[in-house]
């Protein structure tokens, strides 16, 4: 029997709700408990595919060629569960599936409206694909009050009924601020956020409290009292020092033990935060720390950034040294010299990315990199930078470039038409719709012995997921290979490039894929952790 937990959150946007989740989820999981975790999204896009990262945050990419919300990653990082397309849904999906249904006549005549019609598909979605999980997490993306969020709201609470309260539980995240001039935390937001839930039908069972400093007795019992949940069910959410410290810090606050109570789980099985000990005691205690260097194109907002960032700190874990990070906007290069913002760092990192804006300075990156013999690591996007680069200054084909940025003479990169996906064909045109239409989720790459790539991965067959448009031209291979770029990874028809890499450079790889969707705290990734190794031995030369 599944079990619902059903995540809001009022006052502010950006309290943390996905970590939350994730926490809670992962603190089930530590009691041997199976879980799994859903996002709810308002939003009318069908899906974050075709949003910008600088306002959206990253697109997280699934196994199965899902384009998600972020939290999906927060969710897979903490419990290790991989997500799938029916893990994230937006208002945009739920009502493309309503419209197609009417347009079928699979209404019969009556008239379309948003309770039922819209209300129960969003109660079958949040109720199918579900397998033996003990516990089904399902966080409603926005703020309590929002006017898009309303369906939502009021199938979630429809849920509460059918399912009765022994197998559906509602935590609201709400904030408790600190006004300074008060000297004191204010409850009166999380009572007016309380109150918003209470008017669509929705008492919280439990509320957890966001605050950066301890919530005294009085307000805690002040808050029970006028947002009519038991005392003990008001829980301190605290600021920590590193998000990994979250599940530890809600179990000292006894969240699980709650939830637990909630459903009639008196006795339960013991819990095991031993690796979260470990986490927290890495990232609190390194041996020593290296500084690297991400040239991007998305940095005014670091969440265009939010896997790769973790995926980092990962490898800092895995090495027991703390990861700094040095932010640099691409462009700056196109006008500056390379050397003045790396030549002290350990390593080069240049991400994914769509679009020319920040391309020469990426090829600048690459080349500094290349040149100066710093370890570098190019994903998606900076992979195809780095060829570009090697193309030019290494095999002589000076007007190398992409499709992606117009018409050229040397298409070192170009958009993908077909492609194989398991045994299946799969066709695109250049004139497709952007969303949905890349190569998306996980495929296999076949690694040659003796490489880099294949000491890293320790296999010659990798499956990774990928979320791009255009590949590395293999009409160019023999000409590189010959320049000396080798091409280390290939897709098992041999047709698509994955990984790229430089024989005569101590550290150098470039991955068509995304390793950083795959890594997780207690399970950095094989990349990451190799790379971050690389930064700290080249550190100990500059």
């Amino acid at each position: 029997m599944t079990r619902f937990i059903f995540i809001t959150g009022g006052v502010v946007s950006s309290l943390g709700k996905g970590l939350a989740s994730a926490a809670l989820g992962a603190l089930l999981q530590s009691r041997g408990y199976k879980v799994r975790l859903r996002k709810l999204d308002p939003y009318l896009n069908v899906d974050p595919g075709t949003m910008s990262p600088t306002q959206h945050g990253e697109v997280y990419v699934t196994d199965d060629g899902a384009e998600t919300d972020l939290d999906l990653g927060h969710y897979e990082r903490f419990t290790g569960v991989p997500s799938r397309r029916s893990d994230n849904v937006t208002t945009g999906k739920i009502y493309s599936t309503v419209l197609a249904k009417e347009r079928r006549g699979d209404y019969l005549g009556g008239t379309v409206q948003v309770i039922p019609h819209v209300t129960d598909a969003i109660k079958t979605f949040v109720l199918s694909d579900i397998d033996d999980e003990d516990f089904m997490l399902v966080e409603i993306g926005g703020t309590v009050g929002d006017i898009e969020g309303l369906p939502f709201l009021e199938a979630i609470r429809q849920l509460g009924n059918e399912l009765g309260s022994q197998r559906t539980m509602f935590i609201h995240l709400t904030l408790l601020p600190y006004i300074p001039t008060a000297g004191e935390l204010k409850t009166k937001p999380t009572q007016h956020s309380v109150k918003e839930l209470l008017s669509v039908g929705i008492q919280p069972d439990l509320l957890l409290c966001r605050a950066d400093r301890q919530i005294p007795d009085g307000e805690r019992r002040k808050v029970a009292l006028f947002c009519n949940v038991p005392y003990e069910n008001v829980i301190p959410a605290l600021d920590v020092s590193t998000i990994y410290e979250v599940p530890i810090s809600y179990h000292e606050e006894k969240l699980d033990v709650q939830v637990l109570k909630h459903f009639g789980i008196e006795a339960a099985p013991k819990v095991d935060l031993s690796r979260w000990e470990f986490v927290r005691g890495r990232v609190a205690k390194p041996e020593g720390e290296v500084t690297i260097a991400v040239v991007g194109k998305y940095t005014s907002l670091l969440d265009s950034y939010k896997s790769l960032a973790e995926a980092l700190t990962h490898g800092g874990i895995a090495n027991n040294v703390k990861v700094k990070l040095d932010w640099i906007d691409a462009q700056v290069f196109e006008k500056e010299d390379a050397a003045y913002y790396l030549e002290n760092v350990g390593g080069i990192l240049v991400p994914g990315g769509f679009g020319e804006r920040g391309a020469e300075g990426k090829i600048k990156a690459a080349q500094f990199a290349r040149e100066r013999k710093v370890p570098y690591l190019g994903i998606c996007f900076g992979m195809q930078m780095a060829v570009i680069e090697a193309a030019r200054n290494m095999a002589g084909i000076t007007g190398a470039s992409s499709t992606e940025f117009g018409p050229t003479k040397e298409p070192l990169v170009g958009i993908m038409t077909e492609w194989l996906q398991g045994n299946t064909l799969v066709r695109r045109h250049a004139n497709d719709d952007l969303g949905g239409t890349m190569r998306l989720g996980a495929y296999e790459c076949h690694i040659k012995p003796g490489t880099l790539a294949h000491e890293v991965y320790g296999s010659e067959r990798i499956m990774e997921r990928h979320r791009h448009r255009y590949e590395v031209n293999i009409n160019y291979r023999d000409r590189l290979e010959g320049a000396g770029l080798l091409f280390s990874g290939m897709s098992p028809d041999g047709l698509l490039p994955e990984i790229v890499e430089n024989p005569d450079h101590p550290w150098f790889i470039g991955v068509q894929f995304h390793p950083e969707l795959k890594s997780k705290p207690f399970e950095p990734h094989p990349l990451f952790t190799a790379f971050v190794k690389a930064s700290i031995e080249h550190s100990r030369l500059v």
